[in-house]
């Protein structure tokens, strides 16, 4: 069981991760300044779809590396947390995906695959993520039909970009948390550690 004191760890790799003066990505001052200021945006700006409990929707994206990824290769097999962000190249976004990196054995000690997913054209997030660096979880492209994945799940806004959102969804494909956060904000990892806790093993 992931108790409190085994979860101290991460906690403190956040506290550091959201301690850090840049992105934990900037492997560069070029990097950073090709990051694009979005400003303070709406928080929220969709309505959700979908409600924990629901069987989630399928898909089907071309991932970074040329594969199809489709949430239903992970059925009876993986849980599978879905991270949507808004767009490539922007502060808190090449923040929050490389910091998922630190804890990676927190997914493997759930059974857990992680999905990256932007309303970016591949192009975009090759160029993205070859400058972040290697992430271990595949990054999907929602760029045509345009965002029509994140319009399925109720968290496309009204820019066409996506909400910054997290979805636990078991192995039976049933969705289990939902965390549309604040689009100007990373979310905590402490709150998604507990949600995978919480998964039958």
């Amino acid at each position: 069981m992931f108790t409190t004191f085994r979860l101290v760890p991460y906690l403190l790799l956040a506290g550091l991760v959201a301690l850090a003066p840049a992105p934990v990505a900037a492997l560069s001052d070029a990097y950073k300044d090709n990051l694009y200021e979005t400003g303070i945006l709406k928080p929220v700006d969709s309505v959700l779809k979908v409600k924990v409990g629901d069987r989630a929707p399928d898909f089907r994206l071309k991932a970074v590396s040329g594969e199809q990824v489709s949430l239903g290769d992970y059925r009876g097999k993986k849980h599978v947390v879905l991270s949507f962000i808004p767009a490539a190249w922007t502060p808190v976004c090449s923040d929050q995906w490389p910091g998922y990196n630190i804890v990676k054995e927190l997914f493997d000690e759930h059974d857990a695959v992680l999905l990256g997913i932007s309303v970016d054209s591949l192009a975009t997030l090759f160029s993205w993520t070859n400058q972040m660096g290697r992430l271990w979880f595949p990054v999907l492209s929602d760029f045509f039909p345009h965002g029509a994945v994140a319009a399925a799940f109720g968290i496309l806004r009204t820019d066409g970009t996506a909400e910054r959102a997290l979805i636990v969804i078991d192995k039976q494909g049933i969705i289990r948390y939902i965390d549309v956060h604040d689009v100007n904000k990373r979310p905590p990892l402490d709150a998604l550690a507990r949600e995978l806790e919480k998964l039958p093993k």
